[in-house]
């Protein structure tokens, strides 16, 4: 299978090598050269209590963001990388420190841009973390469930990509995708086996649509939506989409309202729900 999926990546890349090779004036009209940027967001919430009668906890709670995008462009050719960087912790009363976010998110697409309907691209993606993570179990120590690089995810496609209007961006194309653990093996063991395995590879299908939507001068919507099918068992999805509605109340202060909507059975078979809503600070450092 992993065969069938590098020779079809073999024969997008032949396809998109013909295109570039192809002269085409309007290309000649795209600005060469580098563009980075960088955003940096942290959030803090502290509640102290000294004589208070009303019942309550001390609490303390934080998280740190690093989003950032570089984008290289030449005539016919582009090149985006974006990284998506955050970790959080919350702390209350006399509870262990817990953490509330931890992401490494890393994206690179490199794009042929021809001014044709679509354009050929190849991409990687890498996902991980930065600590350990934990269950905390009723009336029980807490358990790790996962750890830095326990798991990465690696995702290598290459295919189609479409952008029907500038706010919408999406690609089609075969994948390889793999899953590597060390302690945690759980997220890339095949339970039908009597082996326990650390790494798992498929071959796939991946569509990625990206939204990027400045609804007025002050809001912007950002979306992703992730969806990889395994060629060994076409009916089942991997989807991951992550929403995000900021509203910049000044220069520096802004709210950000996100929601991360999971389905990995191999993982649970359950959908994963997480929303956060956060008042903080954010700096242009790019």
């Amino acid at each position: 299978m992993v065969r069938k999926t590098t020779l079809c990546a073999l024969l997008v890349l032949t396809v998109a090598v013909g295109a570039w090779a192809q002269d085409d004036d309007a290309a000649e009209d795209t600005p060469v050269g580098w563009e980075h940027h960088l955003v940096s967001g942290l959030t803090l919430t502290q509640i102290s209590l000294s004589n208070w009668q009303q019942g309550g906890e001390e609490a303390v709670a934080w998280t740190a963001t690093l989003d950032g995008k570089s984008a290289f462009a030449r005539p016919s050719l582009l090149w985006d990388t974006t990284y998506k960087l955050a970790f959080g912790q919350t702390k209350l009363g006399d509870e262990q420190v817990r953490k509330t976010d931890d992401k490494i998110d890393l994206e690179s697409v490199l794009t042929l841009d021809k001014g044709l309907l679509v354009d050929p691209y190849v991409a990687g993606t890498f996902k991980t973390q930065f600590a350990e993570g934990y269950e905390y179990p009723e009336d029980a120590d807490r358990v790790a469930v996962s750890s830095i690089l326990d798991p990465a995810y690696f995702t290598q496609s290459a295919g189609l990509g479409y952008r029907p209007i500038d706010e919408v961006r999406t690609r089609l194309g075969v994948a390889l995708r793999e899953t590597v653990t060390d302690e945690f093996n759980a997220y890339a063991d095949d339970p039908d086996t009597p082996e326990i395995e650390t790494t798992q590879t498929e071959g796939g299908i991946e569509s990625v649509t990206d939204v990027e939507w400045q609804l007025r001068d002050n809001v912007r919507l950002s979306s992703k939506l992730e969806i990889f099918t395994a060629f060994a068992d076409l009916a089942d999805f991997i989807i991951r989409d992550d929403t995000t509605i900021a509203v910049k109340v000044t220069e520096w202060v802004s709210i950000k309202f996100n929601v991360l909507v999971v389905r990995d059975e191999q993982v649970v078979d359950k959908t994963q729900v997480k929303q956060t809503i956060a008042v903080g600070l954010n700096y242009d450092l790019l």
